[in-house]
């Protein structure tokens, strides 16, 4: 989708925003409505939703969109509402609101209708009274793409603006997304995409190739690839305790390490990886994550603390140190310890649960199996559940 955009130079006529420039381009405009009420499930969202969405924007002083998800569906709410409270964060009088709807769908039914305006009234109350004013609770206008929009416009008493029911101007549908997402991988906004993408971690001990086969496999399917910032930490660290030794160099053994070092780095890590993930595809490879922190601050420290529990990667890749020369490029110092990492990452990727395979043989081998690994997981990860129909 190509979106209006101002021109060098130039600023918007006054009372013109993004989203008054997109409406324009959009051909929704002239005329402005109070509050407009956009609906949808956004399992999950696509291009297709991000335009009808700043098609109301365009037009509406306030648009309120309801994610309205059933407990069936394998994207969680929270998600969707963050996602596209994310996307249109620029939009202004946007306003996301998710909520669950469990009610069968009989468009035919009137009782069953009733049910879901429940839901959606009560979206709208919230709305109004999150913004401090619950007698701004009516909309005037219901944006859609559906069939159903006109129907419950009606209901809801106000004005249908139908945006491309006919799908010709982004031919995508929710359904065609979770039917075959890496297809429709270019209609998923940056959010979306670092929420759904396959996450590849390749972890190991010192000089098993953890680099060497993480950077191969990106290059493998053309993805983003996220270095390791231990390494990158390391570097920095050295060159501020030279500074703070008036310019001498410390020996690299003198460095002193914290436990506050490899928070930075989990922390960090998680940073590049999350950016690394908006603008990548369906599969992002990773040296190291946020995680692999826990054991690096073991074998410096010799203490255990937990780094980065809360994020889970679709798989993990461990490098086995057996058949793999110690590289000695002025950095390493823990060949004595790689026999004593690689089983500490295997007891600790055993206990969190998470898919893992350790790879080994020549750099070939790796790489096949790495290949095979990342083949079989694509083939199993963009599945969706049934959305709930009747």
């Amino acid at each position: 989708m190509t979106e209006a955009k101002t021109p060098p130079g130039k600023r918007f006529p006054k009372g013109f925003g993004p989203a008054t420039v997109a409406g324009l381009a959009y051909g929704t405009m002239p005329g402005m409505f109070s509050h407009a009420l956009v609906l949808g499930k956004f399992y999950p969202p696509h291009a297709g939703h991000h335009r009808l969405v700043r098609a109301a924007a365009a037009r509406s002083r306030r648009t309120t969109v309801a994610v309205l998800a059933a407990s069936v569906e394998s994207v969680p709410l929270a998600d969707r509402v963050r996602w596209l409270a994310e996307e249109h964060a620029a939009d202004a009088g946007v306003a996301i609101v998710g909520d669950v709807d469990d009610h069968p769908i009989d468009f035919h039914d009137d009782a069953t209708w009733e049910l879901h305006l429940g839901v959606v009234r009560s979206v709208l109350s919230r709305r109004a009274i999150a913004d401090g004013d619950p007698r701004q609770a009516a909309v005037d206008a219901v944006f859609s793409s559906e069939d159903y929009g006109a129907e419950l416009a009606s209901r809801l008493g106000t004005k249908h603006v139908a945006v491309d029911p006919d799908r010709t101007v982004l031919p995508v549908s929710g359904t065609a997304v979770r039917a075959d997402t890496p297809t429709h991988w270019d209609q998923l906004a940056p959010a979306t995409r670092a929420g759904l993408c396959a996450r590849v971690v390749v972890v190991g001990a010192e000089s098993t190739g953890t680099t060497t086969l993480s950077r191969a496999l990106a290059a493998h399917y053309r993805t983003e690839w996220v270095a390791e910032e231990g390494r990158r930490h390391t570097e920095d660290k050295l060159a501020a305790a030279t500074a703070l030794a008036g310019g001498t160099p410390p020996a690299l053994d003198d460095l002193v390490w914290t436990v506050g070092d490899f928070a930075d780095v989990a922390g960090t890590q998680a940073a590049r990886e999350d950016e690394a993930a908006r603008r990548g595809g369906p599969i992002l490879v990773c040296d190291n994550d946020a995680w692999a922190a826990t054991v690096w601050c073991e074998r410096y420290l010799g203490v255990s603390r937990a780094f980065g529990t809360d994020r889970r990667p679709a798989s993990y890749l461990l490098t086995d140190h057996v058949g793999v020369p110690f590289e000695q490029d002025g950095w390493r110092d823990g060949e004595h310890r790689r026999e004593w990492m690689t089983g500490r990452f295997e007891e600790l990727l055993a206990e969190r649960g998470v898919p893992w395979v350790k790879v080994t043989g020549s750099r070939e081998e790796r790489l096949a199996a790495a290949v095979g690994v990342c083949d079989d997981l694509l083939s199993r990860h963009f599945r969706f559940s049934e959305p709930l129909t009747a």
